[in-house]
């Protein structure tokens, strides 16, 4: 039997190594812009939530507590327009599992496609190629796929890297021709609660989809909007034969959210004013950074929600990335995220304020 690493890239985080180390070197320290991990604290209320179940000797739900599917819907609803019904929502365990299990979970075959956008969150390539499933990146438009092979397409809206977000119009013309030719449409909304100069929609919004959920699922995480990565909690919308069929399979190989979590994403999905404060300091950071960055003779392309800045010089990703190592900066070189980004570097706002400080203090000297 072929080993299943065999079949997957060198992870390509291990590349960046180097230059963390030659960053690390600076006198004060790196600034670390490359993984836009959270850094801020986990709001209070989220911990006593936590902390209030961790009595839970027993297996928790797969498809989750009938109050958790009840927050989900409700925060889908208040937030996002969305009607949802409370038994068409799933916790996964945090969002990368489900991207990276997804294509093996709905039985993908050698020859079926899975077609993610050219610049994109590397983890849909290796979901594709976990299944035996053959693995195809697309340009705008989605239409020059195949759509006798295509079996799972993939949006990412807003998108890591480039924050670009898909209008209302742009949705509900991928979504027609997705339902046109049977092929399951994914949509990763992980960042559509920062949106910077636009208001991210959601798949599921009833300008989209036209108030029917049929062949679409919606992706969704806590991790950014509420600190809550080292939880991992996630959940998924949309079809409701889909989310069944799911469901089934979860339950079969205990694909299963623990109960404290679920318990702490309940009070994160019903508290708003956390997010309001989290976006402040992202805000803020994400200020200082592109106007820090632009000053020094980078191009800041999209980047109108997210987490990051899509940013070039004109020059190959690994020399952007050596030349600021050198200032203790580092960042993601965007070949990760697909060969059209061999030109240019994602920039995370997530350090804390101070380390955001002495980026800004060394791209100005």
């Amino acid at each position: 039997m072929r080993a299943v690493s065999a079949r997957l890239p060198v992870f390509p985080w291990d590349r960046l190594e180097p230059y963390k180390a030659a960053a690390a070197a600076h006198p004060d320290g790196i600034v670390d812009l490359s993984v836009g991990t959270p850094v801020d604290p986990v709001p209070q209320l989220i911990r006593t939530a936590l902390a209030d179940a961790s009595d839970s000797p027993g297996y928790p739900m797969a498809w989750g507590t009938p109050a958790l599917r009840e927050a989900i819907a409700g925060w889908l609803k208040g937030r996002l327009g969305v009607a949802a019904d409370p038994d068409a929502t799933l916790p996964t365990i945090g969002s990368k599992e489900l991207v990276g299990w997804l294509p093996t979970l709905l039985g993908l075959e050698p020859g079926d496609q899975v077609a993610y956008p050219a610049l994109a969150y590397p983890t849909y390539e290796i979901g594709a190629l976990m299944a035996h499933a053959e693995a195809v990146s697309y340009a705008d438009p989605v239409t020059d796929l195949d759509p006798a092979r295509v079996k799972v397409l993939w949006l990412n809206t807003p998108s890591n890297p480039t924050g670009r977000t898909l209008s209302a119009d742009e949705l509900r013309r991928i979504v027609g021709w997705a339902r046109e030719h049977g092929i399951l449409l994914v949509s990763d909304e992980c960042y559509i609660e920062l949106g910077w100069d636009v208001d991210p929609v959601s798949v599921l919004h009833p300008d989209v989809c036209g108030g029917s959920h049929e062949g679409l699922i919606a992706v969704h995480s806590l991790s950014k909007r509420s600190n809550f990565a080292g939880y991992r909690g996630a959940f998924l919308a949309g079809d409701p034969a889909v989310i069944k069929e799911l469901l089934g399979i979860r339950k079969h190989t205990g694909m299963m959210v623990a109960k404290p979590v679920q318990e702490a994403m309940i009070a994160a999905l019903g508290d708003r004013a956390h997010v309001v404060e989290q976006r402040e300091r992202y805000a803020r950071r994400r200020t200082a950074l592109r106007t820090a960055f632009e000053a020094a003779g980078f191009t800041i392309e999209h980047s109108e929600a997210s987490l990051y800045l899509w940013a070039t010089r004109g020059e190959s990703c690994w020399d952007t990335v050596g030349e600021l190592s050198k200032s203790g900066i580092l960042v993601a070189p965007g070949e990760f995220y697909g060969e059209a980004g061999a030109r240019f570097v994602r920039i995370a706002f997530t350090a804390t304020d101070e380390r955001v400080a002495a980026a800004v203090a060394r791209l100005n000297g």
